[in-house]
């Protein structure tokens, strides 16, 4: 069931996605009166269509991806029989260049705007949920496996990230960490001030085959908590759980952090055991079957204390326009990474599997339009890619026509196509297959 969810959070995005991207191809097209011949969302084989006007709209079978045709351009539809006859007034290449790189850009404009749009929609919904380092060091950090294998130890406090105090928790997880060069932490344990180096290709392992489970464990906060919100038929209803519960042991285990729980669960998959409870002044034994996966089904109540930041509308478009080409900067940093030899392409990027697996396997709309709001600025990022086939590419020679004066002839605009196409498919070709070798190996 998780799969089919994963599934279909990730083919609901990319259709969204996909379908804005060419509709703003096709918005410019039409605009400069171009004709335009077919819009899909999906490749064929084709699922449903339908003609209006001169534009046949449809739906194929193969979900990612999607694709306009505009009457003489050379595409991926490789019609060469019709761009050997003599150019008609509505093509797209008896226009002039700067209608045409319009046109080239007009997926990758409303990528764009569709991303700084969710994004400030998020942020004047839901604001900002902010957990102090102060708020966080009255009990240290929950240090996870690959935090402990370059040093860190739970109970450890954090003061300085790269040098410089902080003050937001978020700061210790950022993008600016992990994707930057030479970072550190500087910890207080037991009194004394410690740094932590933290190694240049470290995202590799953030991003192996555990994906958002190993960075969501990587640093958290020691949180103590209560029972909060329980899922109905689950284990911890079944017991006689009840909202506000404190968990007092588990097996016997004195339990005082969520991290602890989560850790004595892992343990005890499938099997029963007893679970002590305070409700109120009074303490009850319950017994308990954990789930296979490893879960009693509730969602813990954190007793630190967030403070909850609420924009305007102003501040939002500030704080969402800002968020969404973060995406894009975090984007760059990365492919520098891999430039420079700190990080593998094999470990760094990521097909529709591992992007599915970033939606997880439980319908959140939240993570959901979050999630919807930065693929939206990574497609845009990569589709500006100086690659021949991508927009990025056709804007290039665009703009070589517009500065020289001298348009390519379409012999090199077809060869140019196909160099393109062979580079995107084999790239696709090898983050699917590396897909499945980060999940199986």
């Amino acid at each position: 069931m998780e799969v089919l969810i994963m599934a279909g959070q990730l083919i609901l995005g990319l259709s969204i996605l996909v379908g804005l991207h060419e509709w703003g191809h096709m918005a410019a097209a039409k605009l400069f009166g171009m004709r335009v011949e077919k819009y899909f969302i999906g490749f064929p084989p084709k699922i449903f269509s339908i003609t209006r006007g001169e534009t046949e709209y449809g739906i194929g079978a193969i979900p990612l991806g999607g694709f306009v045709k505009i009457s003489g351009m050379i595409d991926e539809s490789m019609d060469t029989a019709a761009m050997a006859q003599e150019p008609q007034p509505w093509e797209f290449r008896s226009k002039p260049a700067w209608q045409r790189l319009i046109v080239m850009l007009g997926g990758i404009i409303v990528n764009v705007i569709v991303g700084i749009f969710i994004f400030i929609v998020i942020a004047y919904k839901e604001g900002d949920k902010v957990l102090s380092v102060d708020e966080v060091n009255k009990y240290g950090i929950a240090a996870g496996p690959l935090a402990q294998e370059i040093g860190l130890k739970t109970g450890d406090k954090i003061v300085k990230v790269n040098g410089k105090a902080i003050t937001d928790f978020s700061d210790v997880v950022s993008s600016d960490v992990f994707l930057g060069t030479n970072s550190s932490y500087t910890i207080n344990r037991n009194g004394e001030e410690i740094q932590i180096e933290i190694p240049n290709n470290f995202v590799e392992k953030l991003d192996g085959k555990k994906g958002p489970e190993a960075r969501g464990n990587f640093i958290r906060a020691a949180e103590p908590f209560e029972i909060g919100e329980l899922v109905p038929g689950l284990p911890a209803e079944k017991a006689g759980v009840k909202t506000g519960d404190k968990v007092v042991s588990i097996a016997g285990k004195p339990i005082h952090f969520f991290h602890e729980m989560q850790n004595e669960l892992q343990q005890l998959k499938g099997k029963k055991t007893q679970l002590v409870i305070q409700r109120g002044g009074e303490q009850k034994t319950l017994n308990v079957e954990v789930s296979e996966d490893g879960t009693l089904g509730f969602y813990p109540l954190s007793l630190l204390k967030y403070t909850t930041i609420e924009y305007t509308l102003n501040e939002a478009i500030k704080i969402g326009a800002n968020d969404a080409f973060k995406v894009v900067f975090d984007n760059i940093k990365g492919f520098g990474k891999i430039f420079r030899g700190e990080v593998s392409a094999s470990k760094a990027l990521s097909g529709p599997i591992g992007i599915a697996r970033m939606f997880g396997g439980v319908w959140d709309w939240g993570r959901f339009w979050y999630l919807t709001g930065l693929l939206s600025m990574v497609l845009a990022f990569m589709n500006a890619l100086p690659i021949p086939a991508l927009d990025g590419g056709h804007a290039v020679i665009l703009t070589y026509e517009i500065v020289s004066g001298r348009k390519p002839s379409d012999r090199f605009l077809e060869n140019a196509q196909k160099v393109g196409m062979v580079l995107l498919l084999g790239l696709m070709a090898f983050a699917i297959f590396n897909d499945v070798w980060k999940a199986v190996f």
